[in-house]
């Protein structure tokens, strides 16, 4: 089959929600890319306007997400510590079902910082640099990010499409599915890709309008 019909595959029938082993071979093909490059960065665009219009989700949605996360994690693991040393025994799932919850925080808090900057970016050396260096180095790092974010959203969707066919479920479970945790990944990427338009967007008017390009970055600060 050829590009274009395996990304049509792809799309309709992960839409309709029938994925079978023809599909799943789409997605391990070269037309997977085909499909979610476009997708990140249209989706990426969706995030950003969606952000201009809902202010609250600009400033909460991660935010919420990582300490909700955060407190059913803590809570499962205190739990079951509970109930293993003073109870007859803790559930099977509850050394399980965490990591995949650390996962979501882990991501989602990512794409927050990506928007606060607070990942390696070497302020120190780039506030050295003339105006032209810097704008240069900034849009390098949304390129960089950008195609982060594509190449984990093909592979991780390529995982999710063969979980949901091989009904794998999380261990410990009897019908918790693990692509319902893996899911995430994608979304999160998509929120990430957004946080990049936001920033190469505010790069770009800060050059335009000789405001400074380059501030030190807060980890744990607001957008």
């Amino acid at each position: 089959m050829s590009i274009l019909g395996d990304a049509a595959t792809i799309v309709t029938r992960t839409i309709s929600g029938d994925i079978d082993f023809q599909v799943v071979n789409a997605y391990r093909s070269q037309a997977a890319w085909v499909v979610f490059v476009p997708l990140t960065l249209i989706g990426g665009l969706a995030v950003y306007y969606l952000y201009r219009a809902v202010p609250w989700l600009e400033r909460n949605l991660e935010r919420t997400i990582v300490v909700w996360s955060y407190i059913l994690m803590a809570l499962i693991i205190f739990s079951g510590v509970i109930q293993r040393f003073f109870l007859s025994g803790q559930p099977a799932w509850s050394t399980t079902v965490p990591p995949l919850i650390f996962m979501i925080m882990a991501w989602y808090g990512c794409s927050f910082n990506v928007r606060l900057r607070t990942h390696l970016s070497f302020n120190e050396f780039r506030t050295k640099f003339s105006r032209k260096g810097q704008i240069a180095v900034l849009s390098l790092d949304a390129v960089l990010w950008l195609m982060f974010c594509m190449i984990v959203i093909t592979t991780v969707s390529r995982e999710v499409v063969r979980s949901y066919s091989n009904f794998q479920i999380v261990l410990g479970t009897d019908n918790t599915m693990q692509w319902w945790f893996l899911i995430t990944i994608p979304v999160a990427f998509i929120l990430m890709a957004g946080r990049v338009f936001e920033n190469l967007f505010e790069d770009w008017s800060n050059y335009r309008n000789n405001r400074p390009l380059i501030n030190q970055a807060v980890i744990g600060g607001d957008v």
